[in-house]
C-alpha cells in the first residue's frame, strides 16, 4: 500500500497494490503491521457499511469525546465524493478539509483521526461504503456539522438541488456553533 500524507496532519490516502488479471483483481485492504508503520497505533472495533444513491450527502458526522472515532473509509461499489474536516482547536488547518474522490474502480481509501468530522456525497447511481473505526458507536454522542457551512465554503462536485439529505442532517448546527472541544 501507498500512503499518502495530505496537507492535514494525520490524514492519509491510501492506494493500495492491486493485482489483476483475466480472472479479476486481489488486493489487500488492510495490514494492521504496515498501518501502525505508517499511520500509528490503532485497534479498529467496529466495521460499518452503507449504500445510497445518487445525490445522497451523509455528514458531517463526528462523536464527541470520549467517543471520538477514527475511520478508515473506502467506497467498494460506484463513486464518492469524501470529505474530513479538521475540528481540533489546537491544528493550524482547524476548520480545512481534505476531499478525495472514492470508487470501486481506484480503490483508495482515506485515513480520518480523531477529532475530524466526516461526510460524503455518492457520485454514481449507487455507491456502497465501507468503513473501520476504532471507537464504537454511541448515539448520545454523534454528532455534525452543516454541509453546506459557509465557513468550509466545501463544493462537492454536484447541484445542490440533486443533494438529497436525512432530516438530521438538515438540523447539524454550523461549525462557528459547535461547542465540541478536540
Amino acid at each position: 500500500m501507498v500512503f499518502n500524507k495530505t496537507f492535514i496532519d494525520g490524514v492519509f490516502i491510501i492506494e493500495p497494490k492491486v493485482f489483476g488479471d483475466s480472472r479479476g483483481y486481489f488486493f489487500e485492504s488492510y495490514n494492521q503491521k504496515e498501518f501502525e508503520e505508517k499511520v500509528g497505533p490503532i485497534t479498529f472495533v467496529q466495521d460499518n457499511e452503507s449504500k445510497s444513491s445518487y445525490g445522497v450527502l451523509r455528514g458531517l458526522h463526528f462523536q464527541k469525546p470520549p467517543f471520538a472515532q477514527a475511520k478508515l473509509v473506502r467506497c467498494a461499489e460506484g463513486e464518492v465524493f469524501d470529505v474530513a474536516v479538521d475540528l481540533r482547536q489546537a491544528s493550524p488547518t482547524f476548520g480545512k478539509y481534505v476531499a478525495v474522490n472514492l470508487s470501486g474502480e481506484n480503490k483508495k481509501q482515506l485515513f480520518i483521526p480523531r477529532g475530524f468530522a466526516h461526510g460524503f456525497v455518492v457520485l454514481s447511481q449507487n455507491a456502497v461504503i465501507i468503513y473501520k473505526v476504532d471507537n464504537l458507536y454511541a448515539p448520545e454522542y454523534d454528532t455534525g456539522i452543516m454541509w453546506n457551512d459557509p465557513q468550509l465554503n466545501i463544493n462537492w462536485g454536484i447541484e445542490e438541488e440533486d443533494i438529497i439529505l436525512s432530516t438530521k442532517d438538515t438540523s447539524l448546527p454550523l461549525l462557528r456553533d459547535t461547542d465540541v472541544k478536540f
